[in-house]
């Protein structure tokens, strides 16, 4: 039998058959389609991170107070040590020739009031260097003044959202507001950034990094952002870091440095992981799928001996008619797979339009993948009732369609 003939036989069965048609490219596209927008989903998350951890430049280091040996995996985002990272330490930092800038912080929530209204809000104390680093810009009035950083400032950058709630419409520009137990100024109102390595700078508070210490009675940073001089390599200037904060902390290596490239590296590890994991959960369905073109197949052979006996009797070798059936099934698969194609795509568009900022994309592995994974799947459960057609005697397909008629 030609290729064009057994596409048009199958074709015409399909349409007969409807119901059983709709039912395998309904499982089949559901399976595709689940595999399509996990895997897009799960590929989009890792560059959402690897994006966002991007916004620190590729010659930034985090340091965290508390010595943390990692020999793989996630590189640690808390430190515990005896030794507090305090601002004498943060100037001594700036002195070197390999460190370019240097910004430390301080987070903390407090409650931020301006006349009858006040909320709970993040505050984060630094210095004029870290909107530099973390490119932010105000949309009116200025960043943090370049005053020492031991010298506190009554004076305060708000986040629009949180502008927003406190002053509603109202000029913000040089009121004053409290925080926890202080009065600021306010002196700009940030560009909105949106979500940012987790942090929210719209709805957040900026002080210099002194008045947070005073806020939050606390001596010791949080993190202290550093950037390498440029012409100097990340090792040197991390070598030259270490040894400094070891001579200044009693000879103990009590702080850590986290990289961006530790960062990316582990997150793109984990992330590419669970994009597999949920991807082959998703293709249980596809087996699913192929249980059921087997079940349906083997009705279709108990229905269709007549059909059987009577190619075999003109002469269809049991090859031709293995083939008949193994046809049919990669015929629905194929088609319920594109079907899930357009709908994996069409969900994942939507979802990017509804959220932009969110980028999804689906792998080529998980495209090709799920494709050859249909089709496999429907050739193998196709198989065993395609052979039993195939085994039929002509006589006795003959026979039983006769008797089942």
């Amino acid at each position: 039998m030609r290729s064009a003939d057994l596409i048009r036989f199958n074709a015409r069965l399909l349409v007969r058959q409807w119901f059983r048609t709709l039912m395998i490219l309904l499982a089949t596209a559901v399976g595709v389609a689940a595999v399509l927008l996990l895997t897009g989903l799960g590929e989009g998350a890792r560059r959402f991170v690897l994006e966002e951890f991007s916004l620190l430049g590729q010659d930034t280091l985090i340091m965290l107070p508390g010595r943390k040996e990692t020999t793989g995996g996630l590189p640690p985002l808390t430190g515990e040590g005896t030794r507090d990272i305090t601002l004498e330490d943060v100037q001594a930092l700036s002195r070197l020739n390999s460190v370019d800038l240097v910004a430390p912080l301080i987070v903390g929530n407090a409650q931020v009031q301006f006349d009858v209204r006040n909320r709970e809000a993040v505050i984060l104390g630094t210095s004029h260097q870290f909107f530099e680093m973390r490119e932010l810009s105000v949309q009116q009035g200025q960043l943090l003044p370049l005053i020492p950083l031991q010298v506190p400032a009554a004076v305060c950058l708000l986040g629009p959202v949180i502008k927003q709630a406190l002053f509603g419409g109202k000029k913000a520009l040089g009121a004053w507001i409290r925080i926890g137990d202080r009065r600021f100024r306010v002196i700009g109102i940030l560009e909105d950034r949106g979500q940012s390595l987790g942090m929210d700078i719209s709805d957040q508070v900026i002080i210099p990094v002194a008045s947070a210490q005073q806020v939050f009675n606390v001596q010791g940073m949080f993190r202290v952002f550093l950037t390498v001089t440029p012409g100097h390599t990340q090792t040197r200037a991390e070598s030259r870091i270490i040894d400094l904060m070891q001579e200044r902390h009693g000879g103990e290596r009590d702080v850590t440095l986290v990289t961006q490239d530790a960062l990316l590296g582990a997150f793109d590890d984990i992330l590419q992981l669970l994009t597999l994991a949920v991807g082959a959960i998703a293709a249980i369905s596809l087996v699913v799928a192929g249980i059921l073109i087997m079940n349906i197949t083997l009705i279709s052979v108990s229905q269709r001996t007549a059909e059987i006996g009577l190619l075999k009797a003109l002469g269809a070798s049991a090859g031709e008619i293995r083939t008949l059936f193994l046809s049919e099934a990669l015929m629905l698969s194929l088609m319920g797979a594109l079907m899930g194609v357009l709908v994996g795509y069409a969900l994942l568009w939507t979802g990017h339009t509804l959220w932009p900022q969110f980028p999804v994309t689906v792998p080529l592995w998980a495209l090709a993948g799920s494709l050859i994974l249909a089709l496999s799947v429907a050739t193998l459960f196709a198989w065993l009732p395609a052979g039993r057609a195939a085994r039929m005697a002509p006589v006795e397909a003959l026979h039983g369609g006769a008797g089942h008629a």
